[in-house]
């Protein structure tokens, strides 16, 4: 009898400490794909092959996110992934704006106080890109006190979020698609990618977290492949582009 107990906290034990490696996983994992895509921005000195849309698209669903573990609270682990994820775009849009800067053959920069729709998202200034988000996030906050109540709201903002989540990818397809090239995109991100996406929609259906993440989890394996197609399409040498 006594052993059974033995047993039993063991395999407890360990089902605690796999649980705890996962959730840690969540929280950083997503940052370890744009570790490469950083490294060859550095080594290049141009981030062209990179589209910063995707810092746009995973800032507006992370804030999001935030605002729908306020009204639905979820696993903390997925709040504090957020967070990471927050700061990990910072980091790659700040590299980008200096890449830039330094490459720059016209004196002429773009403000966001410009209000020129066709420069957004394109500023020279990774000021512009803090004060669009602190705006955003600004804006959140209000609409969420006001409608925290309303279950249809806070449902409505969690679907929101991770809709955003799901294109993570499609502005690097599309870029891509434009550029007939995935030159300067770096192929371990996106393989990084699909492995996280997997193993998170993987860890959303195991936990029972809300349907709306292992939908966008499963959407964003599809866009995954479908970078990887390209890759495959454009590249006279695969080899080269995963070395």
């Amino acid at each position: 009898m006594d052993s059974e107990v033995v047993v039993q906290e063991d395999m407890e034990g360990s089902w605690m400490l796999l649980s705890w490696m996962a959730s840690c996983l969540m929280v950083f994992g997503g940052a370890l794909p744009y570790v490469p895509q950083y490294q060859d921005i550095q080594r290049s000195g141009s981030s062209e092959g990179f589209s910063t849309r995707v810092c746009l698209v995973l800032l507006i669903a992370n804030i999001l996110r935030i605002f729908f573990w306020i009204g639905k609270q979820f696993e903390l682990t997925l709040l504090l992934q957020s967070v990471m994820m927050i700061l990990t775009m910072f980091a790659m849009l700040h590299l980008c704006c200096t890449v830039q800067n330094t490459n720059r053959v016209s004196t002429r920069q773009h403000r966001l106080s410009e209000l020129d729709f066709r420069y957004f998202w394109k500023w020279s200034a990774f000021e512009d890109y803090l004060l669009f988000c602190f705006g955003f996030t600004v804006l959140c906050a209000v609409v969420t006190l006001l409608l925290l109540d309303s279950a249809v709201f806070v449902e409505a903002l969690g679907s929101l979020a991770v809709m955003f989540e799901a294109m993570l990818g499609f502005p690097q397809l599309l870029q891509n698609f434009h550029n007939c090239s995935t030159k300067g995109m770096s192929v371990k991100m996106v393989l990084l990618w699909t492995a996280g996406d997997i193993f998170k929609t993987t860890y959303f259906v195991m936990n029972e977290s809300p349907a709306q993440f292992w939908v966008c989890g499963s959407v964003q394996i599809l866009i995954d492949v479908a970078i990887l197609l390209q890759v495959l399409f454009y590249s006279q040498d695969t080899r080269v582009k995963l070395g």
